[in-house]
This record gives C-alpha cells, structure tokens and sequence, in this order.
C-alpha cells in the first residue's frame, strides 16, 4: 500500500519538536513540517504550505496549524486526502481572546518577551504538569527559537483570521479530532462545533492531557495518528 506524505502544521510559539515523537515513528514517511514563521496573516501561511507541499497528502494540525489546515481546505481541498486537527478550534477570536493577544503584544512591546511563555505555561499544561521539568524546558525552547518577531507575526495572524465554522460542512476529507480533556485552550463544545458541522468527523478525548498532546501523550496520541494514516 503507497503511504501518503504528511504535512504537519504547528501552533503559535511552537517548532518541530512538537512532533519529536511523531516524526521519530515515521521515520520511513515522507514527512514535511510547514513554515509558520514569515507570514502575516493565515491566508499566507496556507499559500506557503501548499506552494511546499506534495500535490497530495495527509495534513495533521494542532492549534494554529488547524486555522491554517481549515484555510487550505478552503483553498485546496482535492490536495488534502486525509485532515487531523489536534487542539484547535473553528471560530475566530472574541473580545476576551483578542484582548489577552493584546496583552500578549504589549508584553513584547515593553521589551518582556519572555514573560509571554510564561503567562501561557497554565493555558498549556494542567496542573499536575506544571512541575514537569521536561516540558516546561520544551515549551521555553521552542518560545525562544520562535522569537518575538515570528510571534508578533503569529499574532497579527490568528487575531484576523475569519470564523471557519460556515465552511465547515464542504470538509469531505477523512477528518480525525484529537483534545486532551485539560487543555487550557480549546473547549469541549469547540470540539463539538467542529463534529457537528464536518462530515463523518471523529473525536478522541485523551485524558488529563493538556494542550500538547503530540508531546504529553506521545504515544496514544502517535497510535491514534498511525493508524488514522493508514486506513484505507
């Protein structure tokens, strides 16, 4: 059986190494990360993903690579044979989500970048991780190799984006919907937007697992992607 190319699209803040695990199980996959860093706005990230793209492959996206898989699905949906979406969400910001980016900004602004990690290291992990060495490690690296410029870029980005929620239903891709049951993020009823309005979507909900869930659950969560990959 010929197996698909993946590409895997990133979260705000985040680098390759949230598919450490991942791309060590698929060590014999034709396997492509998207470039988040030099865009603006989502449209112009999913135009670079697609321009670096195999003509089609499985595309797996955990929370703002979901903004940027829903925009390529708008774009380019014959491309994408099979769609996971880990952590993220269909709608775009509100007043209270536009407000904490604000902050976000005001932060790096006033030269405290650093100080950014660490206001989201709770909205990230639960609690009981938040004492986990490794992780909190992790999640400061790859803050710091994003930088504040690639963040603001992020920012500006996701605080545009349009609500994918009506184009939801023209998904006809296999789509798998993956939440740790903690994350500080997303919410269940985002899940069940997304459901309730793609067609045959399916859910899995790992326990205790925050928004990281490629790195917190590793394995259940590289299971879960393997064999969603590799059905036919």
């Amino acid at each position: 059986m010929s197996r698909l190319p993946i590409v895997l699209a990133s979260g705000q803040l985040l680098t390759e190494e949230t598919w450490t695990p991942q791309r060590a199980a698929w060590a014999d996959r034709d396997v492509h990360h998207a470039d988040h860093t030099r865009d603006e706005t989502i449209a112009g990230m999913a135009t670079r993903l697609l321009a670096a793209a195999p003509e089609r492959f499985a595309l797996v996206a955990h929370a703002m690579g979901g903004f940027v898989a829903f925009e390529v699905m708008r774009r380019a949906p014959e491309r994408v044979a099979r769609l996971a979406l880990i952590a993220t969400l269909p709608a775009a910001d509100g007043p209270a989500q536009t407000a904490r980016r604000q902050g976000y900004i005001d932060l790096v602004d006033a030269g405290r970048f650093d100080q950014v990690i660490e206001e989201r290291i709770p909205m990230l992990f639960p609690p009981a991780k938040r004492d986990d060495a490794p992780l909190l490690a992790l999640a400061r690296r790859m803050a710091a190799q994003t930088g504040a410029e690639t963040f603001l870029r992020q920012q500006r980005a996701i605080m545009s984006r349009v609500d994918s929620r009506p184009t939801l239903g023209a998904i006809t891709a296999p789509v798998l919907l993956i939440r740790g049951d903690a994350d500080g993020i997303t919410t269940a009823e985002q899940q069940q937007e997304m459901l309730d309005g793609i067609p045959g979507a399916h859910l899995e909900i790992l326990p205790g697992v925050g928004h990281l869930p490629t790195i917190e659950a590793a394995g259940q969560t590289t299971a879960l992607l393997t064999d969603w990959l590799d059905r036919a």
